[in-house]
C-alpha cells in the first residue's frame, strides 16, 4: 500500500547545519597528530555524528583515510578526535544535517 504523500516529511531548501561548536587545540609534546578536533553538541538532542578524515600526509602502504564509526554525542556534551595534523580534512554527518567540514589549521 502507498504512503499517503500528505503524511512524508519534506525538507524545503537546504539541511540545516549541524549544531555543533568546533574547535582545535594543540597539543603540545604529542607522541601523534598535534591537535585534535573538539565537538560540542549545542541541541537539546542528541546526535549521532560520523566523521571522515582524509590525511594531509599519508605514508607509503598505509591508508589515506579515516573513517570513524558512528558516534552519539549526548545534549551538551563534546567529542574529541586526537591525533590530527595540519591540513587534515575532516567532514562530519549526521543524518537530516548538511555536512561539516573543517580543515585542521
Amino acid at each position: 500500500m502507498a504512503a499517503d504523500a500528505a503524511a512524508m516529511p519534506t525538507m524545503a531548501g537546504k539541511a540545516p547545519a549541524l549544531p555543533l561548536t568546533t574547535t582545535f587545540e594543540k597539543v603540545v609534546g604529542a607522541e601523534k597528530g598535534p591537535y585534535v578536533l573538539k565537538l560540542k553538541n549545542d541541541s537539546k538532542d542528541a546526535l549521532k555524528v560520523e566523521a571522515k578524515i582524509l590525511l594531509s600526509v599519508a605514508f607509503h602502504m598505509g591508508s589515506k583515510h579515516w573513517d570513524l564509526p558512528e558516534y552519539t554525542i549526548a545534549a551538551g556534551q563534546t567529542w574529541a578526535i586526537p591525533d590530527l595534523s595540519a591540513g587534515d580534512k575532516i567532514t562530519v554527518t549526521a543524518q537530516g544535517f548538511a555536512p561539516l567540514e573543517l580543515v585542521v589549521p
